[in-house]
């Protein structure tokens, strides 16, 4: 029986291995999915090393740019977009084997957000910048919306949470949280964004999807804000995974 799972740290609130359990049964697959609750990326080369019956990962929280240096190969669009969430692991005989990375955030969030987008949707803010964020800016850029990253201090390109001004907020009428903030079971947190500055012309796309309705999108909601939250997404990005491994 082939084996896939998830790496990353925590993993309480992933829903990964439910998703993929129940696929496996309903779609009668012989295969398992199990967590690798990892704090370094590196300690995965020791399962493999271990169990020769896994054939693929997805890559979380805080793995997606820690993972890279461990792979033997990297897709050219996540090489581009610089994480990886995906590897497809490809035993030579019994005691090598060979990781290849891509990134399918970018398919899953593109296609997730797309359905919602109006022509007054022309600049994003996306809260934070770690691995996920960068899909998201990658997707943003593909589908023809100008983003630009919120940090909590300000840099080059970067904009702090304190410089989100009435006149940025208003021109940025897309938000999307990249970060883990809202997350179970730390649900009673959020980005610290100016929300009383949102309006009806906003939208608001959280990638938390446990909960299915975070802070975050609540305040959203309150203001006249479409939102959504990342559970399609992962979804989608989980289907592509699929097609990876099975290529």
């Amino acid at each position: 029986m082939k084996k896939y799972g998830l790496l990353g740290f925590p993993l309480s609130h992933s829903f990964s291995k439910g998703y993929f359990t129940e696929k496996f049964e309903t779609e009668k697959i012989d295969a398992g999915y199990q967590n690798f609750e990892l704090p370094k990326a590196e300690q995965i080369i020791h399962e493999l090393n271990n169990d020769t019956s896994i054939h693929g990962l997805n890559v979380t929280i805080p793995h997606k740019q820690s993972i890279m240096p461990l792979l033997d190969g990297i897709s050219q669009e996540a090489q581009e977009i610089g994480a990886v969430n995906v590897v497809k692991v490809d035993h030579i005989g019994e005691d090598k084997f060979s990781l290849k990375g891509y990134n399918t955030d970018v398919h899953g969030f593109s296609e997730s957000i797309k359905p919602l987008l109006q022509l007054h949707h022309k600049k994003a803010l996306i809260l934070g910048t770690g691995g996920a964020s960068k899909a998201v800016f990658y997707g943003l850029k593909r589908i023809g919306i100008a983003p630009t990253y919120v940090s909590r201090k300000a840099s080059e390109g970067i904009l702090s949470y304190e410089q989100l001004s009435e006149s940025i907020m208003k021109e940025h009428t897309v938000i999307v949280n990249a970060t883990p903030l809202g997350t179970f079971p730390k649900d009673e947190t959020c980005p610290d964004i100016p929300y009383h500055l949102i309006t009806d012309q906003h939208l608001l796309f959280d990638l938390v999807y446990n909960p299915a309705e975070t802070l975050f999108m609540k305040r959203g909601i309150s203001q006249g804000a479409v939102v959504k939250n990342g559970l399609e997404m992962l979804h989608l990005q989980a289907e592509e995974a699929w097609t990876i491994w099975n290529r």
